[in-house]
């Protein structure tokens, strides 16, 4: 089995969204949790260093991430929590599914009124026969109780309601979230700014779809590359937003007309 981004996470992230401010004690998690298609994401190794580098300091940490991997979710919280300086949590956009995760991990969490906290199950992919899909099944069980514990231990609710939520899939809007517990209070009404949203972002929303179609991850990262390559002028300014003007080629277009095809199931 592979975890893989919540397509429903994915479709409703405004990649856009960042924060109006930073300083250096910042730590800003605007990507998918985990390795992504391109080699880069927000990861344990990469989260452990910016902290080693801030010595204890106070910090502040903006999240509006669609979610990603478990794994890395979970090591990103239990780094935070062992953190020795105060860790304030600001959720700008959206913290879903292993970012509702690290979001849990602030000394004090903040929220927008438009933001939202989604908590699902383990959400991922795999191949097999019924006999390894309920192996399988069996196996993401005690992740789905690690997630739920977190959450209580936040909360305070009971192991019970917290279940029903992360079944139900339970999207969580900025006051919901501060009355549930999940959050201390809303952030400063001026704290939050929208950037154009990027052409990786819609790379990002690509792939899940295409991993909806069951298109094997090297496969994904293959063509993803492919379209990247294309575009050797792209550059990362300061404020973090991806630009280039792409010269996509003859080939890169017919690998994603074939992936497209597939997705809606239109014969060729």
């Amino acid at each position: 089995m592979t975890s893989e981004i919540s397509p429903s996470a994915l479709a409703k992230w405004n990649s856009s969204i960042r924060a109006s401010s930073q300083d250096d004690n910042t730590l800003s998690i605007f990507e998918t949790i985990g390795q992504d298609w391109a080699g880069e994401g927000i990861t344990a190794k990469r989260i452990g260093a910016i902290l080693r580098s801030l010595e204890g300091k106070d910090i502040t940490v903006n999240i509006n991430s669609p979610g990603g991997d478990l794994f890395e979710g979970l090591t990103i919280f239990n780094q935070l929590r062992e953190y020795a300086g105060k860790v304030t949590v600001k959720i700008l956009g959206l913290a879903a599914s292993a970012a509702s995760i690290i979001a849990m991990s602030g000394d004090e969490i903040q929220i927008g009124r438009s933001a939202f906290l989604m908590i699902h199950n383990t959400w991922g992919m795999a191949v097999g026969n019924r006999h390894d899909f309920a192996d399988i099944a069996e196996k993401m069980t005690p992740f789905d109780f690690a997630m739920r514990d977190v959450y209580v231990a936040r909360t305070g609710m009971d192991e019970k309601t917290v279940t029903a939520m992360m079944d139900n899939e339970t999207w969580i809007n900025g006051g919901e979230a501060v009355e549930k517990g999940f959050a201390d209070a809303f952030l400063p009404a001026d704290s939050t700014q929208q950037d154009n949203d990027s052409p990786t972002a819609a790379l990002r929303k690509l792939d899940a779809l295409l991993a909806k179609t069951n298109t094997p991850r090297a496969e994904r990262r293959r063509l993803f590359k492919a379209l990247r390559g294309d575009m050797p002028g792209a550059i990362t300014p300061s404020h973090g937003t991806l630009s280039a003007t792409p010269d996509v080629s003859s080939e890169t277009l017919t690998q994603l007309d074939n992936a497209l095809r597939r997705l809606v199931s239109i014969p060729h």
